[in-house]
């Protein structure tokens, strides 16, 4: 009996995502008529009709998309083992992360660096990104794994999600004279403040964390894609703003900022869809992330 190869079950996963023989030929790096022939041989070996084919397109047939439940996850487990081999550490699929922007997660790249340097044949593609826009990139799997704050607003019942941290949404001002262990969230709102770009879902965020405070609407002095940027222009500026503890403290900054009354305390996730030919990849990167941070498995 002739199996298929790996080839072949790697660029059926591919069409499965897609739903088109152009955008999957062009995802896999080959011409559309070599991608043609090669799903033609794969259905021809199992004798199994797996693409719908007509004028108006193509599609999964059921027993095409029972085949891809089955073989993605076989396939995912099958490349990960390849890729630990000896050798092997230049044919090994990289790992698309992202990671949400106002996260402004250092420590997310530093993991990234030395897992890859202690584990062989690791390889990421890291990409920083506004939530929304990154849950897209995720859905259209254009991304494997993203860290994120777990804010109310998204909806992620789609997808395996692992929590691995919380960080405090604290207030930074230059100069500011902390004299208790919190700062009441009407005396922030009463300050200019440096804040996330209108569109992005923690500007959002921390609007209703004022509004749930019977707070004024705060006075924007400017708006930043970054806490990075942030950062920097309170610095310049004497501004205060609103940024995760956590980054404050990769970034150097141990003083001038006070906890939040009432406080703000997000969880941090890692989240992927576990019909992804990665999986097994995935799970390892996963467990190794919650090792860091002390996560009982």
């Amino acid at each position: 009996m002739e199996l298929p190869s790996i080839q072949q079950l790697r660029n059926f996963v591919i069409y499965s995502k897609y739903g088109n023989f152009t955008a999957a030929a062009k995802a896999a790096n080959i011409t559309q008529s070599a991608f043609s022939a090669q799903m033609k041989k794969l259905e021809e070996l199992l004798g199994v009709h797996l693409i719908e084919r007509s004028n108006r397109g193509s599609h999964l047939t059921p027993e095409g998309k029972d085949f891809y439940t089955k073989i993605s996850h076989i396939l995912g487990e099958l490349e990960a083992v390849v890729s630990e081999l000896p050798g092997r550490a230049a044919t090994a699929q990289p790992l698309a992360v992202g990671i949400m922007l106002s996260l402004g997660d250092v420590h997310m790249n530093r993991h990234l660096a030395y897992f890859q340097d202690h584990h062989s044949g690791a390889s990421f593609r890291v990409y920083n990104l506004e939530v929304r826009e990154m849950l897209q990139w995720l859905k259209d799997d254009r991304l494997d794994i993203v860290s994120l704050f777990y804010l109310p607003s998204l909806n992620l019942d789609d997808y395996e999600k692992v929590f691995f941290g919380t960080d405090n949404i604290v207030y930074y001002k230059p100069g500011l004279d902390v004299s208790g262990t919190s700062i009441p969230a009407k005396d922030v709102a009463a300050e200019p403040l440096a804040q996330y770009s209108p569109q992005y879902e923690m500007n959002a965020y921390i609007g209703r964390y004022f509004e749930a405070q019977d707070c004024q609407p705060q006075k924007t002095k400017a708006w930043f894609s970054t806490p990075y940027a942030m950062l920097n222009y309170c610095q310049q500026n004497q501004i205060g703003a609103l940024l995760p503890e956590r980054f404050l403290r990769a970034m150097g900054v141990v003083e001038n900022y006070a906890q939040l009354d009432p406080p703000i305390h997000l969880p941090c996730y890692l989240v992927y869809k576990k019909k992804n030919p990665k999986y097994a990849a995935i799970q390892v990167f996963v467990e190794y992330i919650r090792r860091v941070y002390h996560i009982e498995t």
